[in-house]
Order: structure tokens, then sequence, then C-alpha cells
């Protein structure tokens, strides 16, 4: 019996240690702000290349219908992980004015931008211009 236990606990502590295990970052229910109202999405400054250390640094919450094709000071270009509310949808530009590439992003968490293509040889990682986000 301790023969099979000790194997066992060992692959679960390895698990446990693999990145993408654990995330720091909210669960999509959880997004509510302080006065309880919803949350569309939340976008994030900071990614790293371990998942717990993810979803970190400034936030910018999307109520919903927010509608931004100009993100507001710092954000052009920053957003390195994001977080979409349960029963919402956000649709993301390259460029200001919802011009350029576009991607929708569903309900979930999404850590590391840097996992999500832009084209042939880009991605998403400090690359959204402009957002507008929905829920049902």
């Amino acid at each position: 019996m301790a023969l099979f236990l000790v194997p066992s606990l060992l692959l679960l502590a390895f698990l446990g240690a693999l990145p993408g295990a654990r995330t720091r970052c909210p669960e999509p229910a959880d997004l509510k702000p302080e006065g309880g109202t919803r949350e569309c999405a939340r976008l994030y400054d900071k990614s790293d290349a371990y998942y717990e250390n993810c979803c970190a640094g400034s936030q910018l919450s999307l109520e919903p219908g927010a509608d931004l094709p100009y993100l507001p000071a710092g954000w052009y270009h920053a957003a390195s992980s994001l977080v979409v509310g349960t029963r919402c949808e956000l649709t993301v530009w390259s460029l200001r004015g919802k011009r350029g590439k576009s991607r929708k992003f569903s309900a979930g968490a999404y850590p590391r931008l840097t996992e999500y293509r832009r084209g042939l040889l880009g991605d998403w990682n400090n690359a959204i211009g402009g957002v507008y986000c929905k829920c049902n």
C-alpha cells in the first residue's frame, strides 16, 4: 500500500508545480467590483512565463456595453492578460478606432495573451488598441 501511495503523492506534487495547473487570474464568475455590479471583462498589464504570476499589475475594468475605440491613457498596447465574465464576450482590435486585426474572446481567463495568435506572425500581448464588451 505504501509503495503505491508514494508515487501517487509525487505525481500530485509534480502536477501542482506545472505552469497552468494553478492560475492567479480570477474566475469569470468572480468579476464583481466592490459596488457589486457586474463586470464584463478585466484587462491586466502584467503577465509572466508562470501562470500563477499572470493577471497582475494595473487593471482596467470594463462594464457591460463598454465601447472603447480609444483606450484610456496608458492602456494602448498594454494589456498582457484578461478575464471575460460569465455570459460575456470581448471583441478587441489591434489599432485605435476599431481598426486593424480583431478577435473575440468568450467567457474565461486568458492569463498569457502571447498564446493567442494575431495574424501570421504576431500575438495579442501588448497589442490591443480598442475594445467592445457585451453580456447576455
